[in-house]
Formats: C-alpha cells, sequence, structure tokens
C-alpha cells in the first residue's frame, strides 16, 4: 500500500511566529498562503504543514499521488482502495471516502494514542 507524500500538519497559535521558528531550522516555503491561514515548509524531502485556526491538534498526513515535492506520480493507490484495505485489517475510519466518486477525496483515522492521521488525496 502506497501512502504517498508523508508530512506532519501543526496547529498553530501565530502562524508568523511559527513560520520565522522553522525558517530558522532551515525550512522554507513551498506552497500555501498566510491570507489563507495555512503554509507548507519543507527542509530537504522533511515537509511540515502549519495550519491556524483551522482544526484541533496535530496530524500525520500523507498524500496519495504525490511525491515529497508535490508532483503528480504516475502510480499510486486511490484512497478509496487504501480505506478499503484498512478497513479489511479492521481499523475503524473516523471519516471514509465516498467509493462512488472518483478523484480528489479524504479519510480520517487514529492510531492506538488517539493521534490523528489524515490521508488526503488531491487528484
Amino acid at each position: 500500500m502506497k501512502l504517498g507524500a508523508f508530512s506532519i500538519s501543526l496547529s498553530v497559535k501565530d502562524l508568523q511566529k511559527s513560520k520565522d521558528f522553522y525558517e530558522k531550522l532551515g525550512f522554507s516555503q513551498m506552497g500555501g498562503n498566510m491570507d489563507h491561514n495555512y503554509l507548507i515548509l519543507k527542509n530537504g524531502d522533511h515537509i511540515i504543514g502549519l495550519f491556524q485556526a483551522m482544526f484541533d491538534g496535530n496530524m500525520l498526513t500523507f498524500n496519495p499521488g504525490w511525491d515529497q515535492n508535490a508532483q503528480n506520480l504516475e502510480s499510486f493507490d486511490d484512497v478509496r482502495d487504501i480505506q478499503k484495505h484498512l478497513k479489511e485489517q479492521g481499523i475503524v475510519l473516523e471519516k471514509e471516502a465516498d467509493e462512488t466518486t472518483s478523484g480528489p477525496e479524504h479519510i480520517y483515522l487514529k492510531d492506538p494514542d488517539g493521534n490523528m492521521i489524515l490521508i488526503d488525496q488531491h487528484r
């Protein structure tokens, strides 16, 4: 099962302060928009999403169909196929994808410690 690009999505109190902090760690902006309250920062293959007032808590994020540079992959596992596999493994999903559709869709699940995992397909 291929989950795609990986990043950590952080819920931040002050987007500018967080941006300044992570830039000091060598991250630079690769996406997002301050006016829309989120930024995507990158350092090598490491990606951090900073989100102000968009969700509670932090989460692991996977993007099927993308590589670590947000470029489309030729071949990838659709989020609906990932969902089917997870359900076959007995994993309970917090939010399921609509299996009657195609294209962009997402699912949420929690690990045994309650950490949120987002599998978010953009295409």
